[in-house]
């Protein structure tokens, strides 16, 4: 995946997950952290933060690899190799 690529979908995930972040008010990162700390068990028990939290896992995870890849591609090049000077869309 090209850089351009991996920051369009980061953004679309960002968008994603903002959406997870205010319903339940805190960061995807700090979700992330305590629901593999174990720390939310207690919602298994409802079907709707069950979902949403599967979800939002999923969709972190998602951009967390993007993040990687746009990081290791990052440090192959130059920054002014790398932007781009026409709009895509």
């Amino acid at each position: 995946m090209e850089i351009h690529e991996l920051v369009i979908e980061m953004k679309l995930l960002e968008r994603r997950l903002t959406l997870y972040e205010e319903k339940y008010g805190v960061l995807s990162e700090d979700f992330y952290n305590a629901l593999f700390a174990g720390s939310l068990a207690r919602y298994d028990e409802y079907d709707e933060t069950r979902t949403d939290f599967s979800r939002w896992k999923g969709i972190y995870e998602t951009w967390l690899r993007r993040k990687q890849a746009y990081t290791e591609q990052m440090k192959q090049r130059e920054l002014a190799e790398t932007l781009r000077f026409q709009p895509t869309y």
